[in-house]
């Protein structure tokens, strides 16, 4: 299932890979050796976070798009 979920990618050195982001998904992220890999690595976490929201009984947040920071 593809979502419209703001994802940040960045490079860490920590963890010397790609990590991929989800903030309106509180501990959705995933990482790869590439940026295309994070990317869709995160779409198959986004996925498995909402599948198991919905067995839990817990609110799925609707994506909102471009978040602001302030």
């Amino acid at each position: 299932m593809k979502t419209k979920y703001e994802i940040i990618i960045y490079w860490s050195e920590t963890d010397n890979s790609f990590i991929a982001e989800v903030p309106e998904l509180p501990g959705c992220m995933a990482d790869g050796e590439s940026h295309q890999m994070a990317l869709e690595n995160v779409h198959i976490v986004i996925d498995q976070w909402i599948e198991t929201a919905k067995e839990l009984g817990r609110p799925i947040p609707e994506p909102k798009g471009k978040l602001i920071f302030a």
